[in-house]
Protein backbone atom coordinates (compact mmCIF):
# COMPACT_ATOMS: atom_id res chain seq x y z
CA UNK A 1 0.00 0.00 0.00
CA UNK A 2 1.50 3.31 -1.05
CA UNK A 3 1.13 6.32 1.18
CA UNK A 4 0.04 9.61 -0.28
CA UNK A 5 2.43 12.39 0.67
CA UNK A 6 0.83 15.13 2.72
CA UNK A 7 0.43 18.47 1.04
CA UNK A 8 2.83 21.05 2.43
CA UNK A 9 1.28 23.49 4.87
CA UNK A 10 1.58 26.99 3.43
CA UNK A 11 3.73 29.28 5.54
CA UNK A 12 1.89 32.09 7.29
CA UNK A 13 2.69 35.48 5.89
CA UNK A 14 2.83 38.37 8.36
CA UNK A 15 1.85 41.67 6.78
CA UNK A 16 3.35 44.71 8.49
CA UNK A 17 2.02 48.24 8.07
CA UNK A 18 3.70 51.30 9.58
CA UNK A 19 1.08 53.61 11.13
CA UNK A 20 3.40 56.05 12.96
CA UNK A 21 6.96 56.92 12.01
CA UNK A 22 9.55 58.68 14.16
CA UNK A 23 8.26 62.17 13.31
CA UNK A 24 4.67 61.11 14.02
CA UNK A 25 5.65 59.73 17.44
CA UNK A 26 7.53 62.92 18.26
CA UNK A 27 4.55 65.11 17.31
CA UNK A 28 2.16 62.92 19.34
CA UNK A 29 4.40 63.14 22.42
CA UNK A 30 4.74 66.93 22.05
CA UNK A 31 0.96 67.26 21.98
CA UNK A 32 0.53 64.93 24.98
CA UNK A 33 3.15 66.89 26.96
CA UNK A 34 1.26 70.15 26.37
CA UNK A 35 -2.05 68.48 27.24
CA UNK A 36 -0.58 67.24 30.53
CA UNK A 37 0.63 70.73 31.42
CA UNK A 38 -2.71 72.24 30.47
CA UNK A 39 -4.82 69.75 32.44
CA UNK A 40 -2.51 70.15 35.45
CA UNK A 41 -2.42 73.96 35.06
CA UNK A 42 1.36 73.80 35.04
CA UNK A 43 4.05 71.42 36.24
CA UNK A 44 3.52 71.65 40.00
CA UNK A 45 3.33 68.29 41.83
CA UNK A 46 3.62 66.41 38.53
CA UNK A 47 4.99 62.85 38.42
CA UNK A 48 5.27 60.69 35.29
CA UNK A 49 5.35 56.95 35.97
CA UNK A 50 6.27 54.82 32.97
CA UNK A 51 5.14 51.19 32.84
CA UNK A 52 7.91 48.90 31.58
CA UNK A 53 8.91 48.05 29.04
CA UNK A 54 8.16 50.87 26.60
CA UNK A 55 6.13 53.13 28.87
CA UNK A 56 9.26 54.18 30.75
CA UNK A 57 11.22 55.54 27.75
CA UNK A 58 8.04 57.31 26.63
CA UNK A 59 7.81 58.89 30.11
CA UNK A 60 11.44 60.06 29.83
CA UNK A 61 10.71 61.62 26.42
CA UNK A 62 7.56 63.31 27.76
CA UNK A 63 9.45 64.71 30.75
CA UNK A 64 12.02 66.25 28.38
CA UNK A 65 9.22 67.87 26.35
CA UNK A 66 7.55 69.18 29.51
CA UNK A 67 10.90 70.64 30.62
CA UNK A 68 11.30 72.29 27.19
CA UNK A 69 7.92 73.97 27.67
CA UNK A 70 8.58 74.84 31.34
CA UNK A 71 12.28 75.49 32.09
CA UNK A 72 11.63 75.29 35.85
CA UNK A 73 11.15 71.51 35.50
CA UNK A 74 14.01 69.08 36.10
CA UNK A 75 12.95 66.19 33.84
CA UNK A 76 14.90 63.58 35.82
CA UNK A 77 13.13 64.64 39.03
CA UNK A 78 9.58 63.96 37.78
CA UNK A 79 10.05 60.55 36.11
CA UNK A 80 9.72 57.13 37.68
CA UNK A 81 9.15 53.54 36.64
CA UNK A 82 6.25 51.42 37.89
CA UNK A 83 6.51 47.66 37.46
CA UNK A 84 3.11 45.93 37.52
CA UNK A 85 4.18 42.31 36.91
CA UNK A 86 3.13 40.92 40.30
CA UNK A 87 -0.20 42.79 40.24
CA UNK A 88 -1.42 41.33 36.94
CA UNK A 89 -4.46 39.05 36.93
CA UNK A 90 -3.22 36.97 33.97
CA UNK A 91 0.05 35.61 35.38
CA UNK A 92 -1.22 32.04 35.05
CA UNK A 93 -1.97 32.58 31.34
CA UNK A 94 1.26 34.24 30.25
CA UNK A 95 4.92 33.35 30.33
CA UNK A 96 6.47 34.84 33.45
CA UNK A 97 8.92 37.65 32.81
CA UNK A 98 11.38 39.00 35.33
CA UNK A 99 10.07 42.13 37.07
CA UNK A 100 11.61 45.50 36.32
CA UNK A 101 12.59 47.68 39.28
CA UNK A 102 10.00 50.16 40.49
CA UNK A 103 11.69 53.54 40.92
CA UNK A 104 9.81 56.54 42.28
CA UNK A 105 10.99 60.14 42.09
CA UNK A 106 12.74 61.35 45.22
CA UNK A 107 9.64 63.32 46.26
CA UNK A 108 7.46 60.18 46.12
CA UNK A 109 3.84 60.14 44.93
CA UNK A 110 1.85 61.17 48.02
CA UNK A 111 -0.47 64.08 47.14
CA UNK A 112 1.07 64.27 43.65
CA UNK A 113 -0.59 64.35 40.23
CA UNK A 114 0.59 61.02 38.83
CA UNK A 115 0.37 60.40 35.10
CA UNK A 116 0.75 56.74 34.18
CA UNK A 117 2.51 56.33 30.82
CA UNK A 118 2.16 53.24 28.62
CA UNK A 119 2.70 52.48 24.95
CA UNK A 120 -0.56 50.70 24.01
CA UNK A 121 -3.93 50.68 25.76
CA UNK A 122 -5.78 47.47 24.87
CA UNK A 123 -7.82 45.44 27.35
CA UNK A 124 -7.10 47.77 30.28
CA UNK A 125 -5.71 44.99 32.48
CA UNK A 126 -2.18 46.42 32.63
CA UNK A 127 -3.57 49.75 33.84
CA UNK A 128 -5.75 48.01 36.45
CA UNK A 129 -2.59 46.31 37.71
CA UNK A 130 -0.79 49.68 37.73
CA UNK A 131 -3.54 51.21 39.89
CA UNK A 132 -3.15 48.35 42.39
CA UNK A 133 0.63 48.88 42.40
CA UNK A 134 0.24 52.60 43.06
CA UNK A 135 -2.02 51.96 46.05
CA UNK A 136 0.81 49.93 47.59
CA UNK A 137 3.24 52.84 47.16
CA UNK A 138 1.34 55.89 48.33
CA UNK A 139 -1.72 58.08 47.89
CA UNK A 140 -1.57 60.40 44.88
CA UNK A 141 -3.98 63.33 44.69
CA UNK A 142 -4.93 62.45 41.11
CA UNK A 143 -4.02 59.60 38.76
CA UNK A 144 -4.25 60.15 35.02
CA UNK A 145 -3.34 57.98 32.05
CA UNK A 146 -1.40 58.84 28.89
CA UNK A 147 -0.83 56.31 26.10
CA UNK A 148 0.80 56.54 22.71
CA UNK A 149 -1.78 54.20 21.11
CA UNK A 150 -5.37 53.37 22.08
CA UNK A 151 -6.43 50.37 20.01
CA UNK A 152 -9.80 49.71 21.66
CA UNK A 153 -11.10 46.25 22.71
CA UNK A 154 -11.41 47.24 26.37
CA UNK A 155 -12.30 44.54 28.91
CA UNK A 156 -12.38 46.91 31.89
CA UNK A 157 -13.89 50.41 32.32
CA UNK A 158 -10.60 52.25 31.80
CA UNK A 159 -10.09 55.28 29.57
CA UNK A 160 -6.96 57.27 28.74
CA UNK A 161 -6.87 61.00 29.48
CA UNK A 162 -4.19 61.66 26.84
CA UNK A 163 -3.88 59.62 23.63
CA UNK A 164 -1.29 59.96 20.89
CA UNK A 165 -3.39 58.12 18.32
CA UNK A 166 -6.65 56.17 18.39
CA UNK A 167 -6.06 53.13 16.23
CA UNK A 168 -9.09 50.92 15.54
CA UNK A 169 -7.88 47.35 15.05
CA UNK A 170 -9.24 43.85 14.90
CA UNK A 171 -8.41 41.59 17.82
CA UNK A 172 -6.46 39.36 15.39
CA UNK A 173 -4.04 42.17 14.61
CA UNK A 174 -1.00 43.03 16.72
CA UNK A 175 0.14 46.57 17.43
CA UNK A 176 3.85 46.89 18.03
CA UNK A 177 5.54 50.03 19.33
CA UNK A 178 9.25 50.04 18.55
CA UNK A 179 11.42 52.58 20.33
CA UNK A 180 15.13 53.28 19.92
CA UNK A 181 15.65 52.74 23.67
CA UNK A 182 14.31 49.17 23.55
CA UNK A 183 14.15 47.95 19.95
CA UNK A 184 16.17 47.53 16.79
CA UNK A 185 15.59 46.16 13.31
CA UNK A 186 18.60 44.67 11.58
CA UNK A 187 20.79 46.01 14.37
CA UNK A 188 19.65 49.61 13.87
CA UNK A 189 17.49 51.43 16.45
CA UNK A 190 13.99 52.15 15.23
CA UNK A 191 11.12 54.45 16.23
CA UNK A 192 7.80 53.41 14.76
CA UNK A 193 4.40 51.90 15.42
CA UNK A 194 3.34 49.01 13.20
CA UNK A 195 0.29 46.81 12.80
CA UNK A 196 0.97 43.15 12.10
CA UNK A 197 -1.65 40.87 10.54
CA UNK A 198 -1.32 37.27 9.44
CA UNK A 199 -2.43 36.65 5.86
Amino acid sequence: MTSVPEAPVPAKVVLTRVVLNQADIDRALTRIAHEILESNKGSQDLVLLGIPRRGYPLAVRLAAKIAAADPTVDPAAIVGQLDVTMFRDDLSHQAMRPPYPTQLPRTGIDNKVVVLIDDVLYSGRTIRAALDAIIDLGRPRIVRLAVLIDRGHRELPIRADHVGKNLPTSSAEKVRVRLAETDSVGGAPVNEVVIEATA
